[in-house]
């Protein structure tokens, strides 16, 4: 059944900072539209209010002129700069400006006037905005009509909406910077978090969270601290039962050993059915003894006493000795031309890790094929041992490195389940790791890199 695939999601100091544009955005638009629908409604109120007062006063006055003189002079008609004015005597126009007749009014307005009503009315003449009034004069048989250019109004509305818009987007970007900020400041302690986290992860068990100055926080790190303090109890106390059962078993593994080992060097004088169980015990007190000998190493591991000692060392010369050691000397060795002569490894951490390789091989793999050491990059040493047994799944390849685990091919095979393990902890050590792959033709190909060997 394979795993469903994570939903990605966007990391939470940028969903903080979307939030408070977006909050930003929405805010600053409503209040700039209020703002710019109540500055329109007040300077077009104001506008046209003016407009109205100043052509009833000019109407006025040619009302008076008009009732104390029967002839009228169309220059006396006044208009305010960008607009024009007409007056409709019965049927005759008179206009202050000879491009401007009475058509250039709407004609709703003159409908109204004509109806003997006073009106005005906004619209556009040429693409330009105008406010127009007309006013009925019985009095004198007079129609009133009088524009007034809006483009300065226009205008004024037009900065209004851009220093709204400019407004909007300082406000978002301040908001967004905030947000960034403030996530920021409040994701500051769950990163420290982490990084304790994964320190104590890697090893370092006593890493702590220094105190916070807010309450809130301060109370998270002692809680972590707290919960650090607990698991570093708990994992030290485990080392120490695990260290000392081994140290404890050490005695009678000794003794038992030394017993079978006489019962041994008198097998001929046992019945074959003795032997066959003389065969048995030899056989699993060895094998206890090699898991005691591997608890008390990683004991020592886990323990942090056992350092890293790098000296100068011919693969060479080593690797061979190392196979004929431990009854490998006619595996062949292969190392790359690319190797240099000398390079910097912890002798005795190298050949248990090659020791345990080779015994896997043989107990695991029947019988290692091959041995060789390569160099990848400029500082990193890769040694590899390939055997013809019936490899690994690849579901079982990084759980096989972890203590007391078999995969399911040496399952019912002799072996304490510590080997690939140390293997595991030495190349950590070394600055590199453990891995196993298939091998060209079948088997599996185990393989271990150290780091900063030249």
């Amino acid at each position: 059944m394979s795993t469903p695939r994570r939903r990605r999601t966007l990391r939470l100091r940028t969903r903080v900072t979307i939030f408070f544009s977006f909050t930003a955005l929405v805010a600053s638009l409503a209040l700039a539209v209020v703002t710019f629908a109540v500055s329109r409604s007040f300077l077009i109120d104001q506008r046209e209010q003016t407009a109205r007062a100043e052509a009833y006063a000019n109407a006025k006055s040619v009302r008076d002129q008009l009732l104390s003189d029967a002839t009228f002079d169309a220059g006396t008609l006044r208009s305010e700069s960008g607009g024009f004015t007409v007056l409709l005597i019965g049927d005759t126009p008179y206009a202050a400006d000879a491009r401007y007749s009475i058509d250039a009014f709407p004609i709703e307005l003159r409908t109204l006037v004509g109806q003997g009503d006073s009106g005005q009315q906004r619209y556009e003449l040429d693409g330009q905005p105008y406010v127009a009034i007309g006013i009925d004069m019985p009095a004198v048989d007079a129609e009133y009509f009088q524009a007034f250019p809006m483009d300065a109004t226009e205008r004024n509305l037009r900065a209004i909406a851009t220093a709204l818009f400019v407004g909007s987007g300082v406000t978002i970007i301040f908001a967004g910077s905030l947000g960034w900020w403030t996530s920021r400041r409040l994701l500051r302690p769950l990163s420290r978090v982490a990084t304790a986290a994964g320190d104590i992860a890697g090893g370092g068990l006593d890493t702590r969270m220094p105190p916070e100055n807010d309450p809130d926080l301060d109370r998270l790190a002692k809680s972590f601290n707290e919960m650090a303090d607990a698991v570093q109890d708990r994992i030290e106390r485990e080392a120490r039962f695990a260290s000392d059962v081994s140290h404890e078993l050490r005695s009678p593994i000794t003794a038992l050993t030394a017993a079978v080992e006489v019962l041994d060097g008198r097998r001929a004088d046992l019945p074959d059915r003795s032997r066959q169980a003389l065969d048995l015990v030899v056989s699993q007190v060895r094998r206890f003894d090699q898991m005691v000998m591997d608890l008390l190493e990683l004991s020592r591991i886990d323990a942090g006493s056992t350092e890293l000692h790098r000296e100068d060392v011919d693969l060479h010369e080593l690797i061979p000795r190392i196979a004929q050691r431990y009854g490998f000397g006619d595996v062949p060795v292969e190392i790359a031309g690319k190797t240099p002569p000398l390079v910097r490894l912890d002798k005795v951490r190298f050949e248990r890790i090659l020791a345990n390789l080779l015994e896997n091989a043989r107990e695991h793999g029947g019988g290692p094929v091959r041995v060789f050491a390569e160099l990848r990059g400029r500082r990193t040493l890769v040694l590899g041992v390939d055997d013809v047994g019936p490899g690994v799944a690849r579901g079982e390849r990084s759980r096989i490195f972890e203590r007391f685990a078999r995969g399911s091919a040496a399952r019912h095979r002799v072996g304490t389940g510590l080997g690939l393990a140390l293997v595991a902890e030495h190349a950590q050590a070394h600055g590199g790791e453990a891995w196993v792959e298939d091998r060209p033709g079948g088997g599996a190909r185990f393989m271990v890199s150290f780091q900063e060997v030249t």
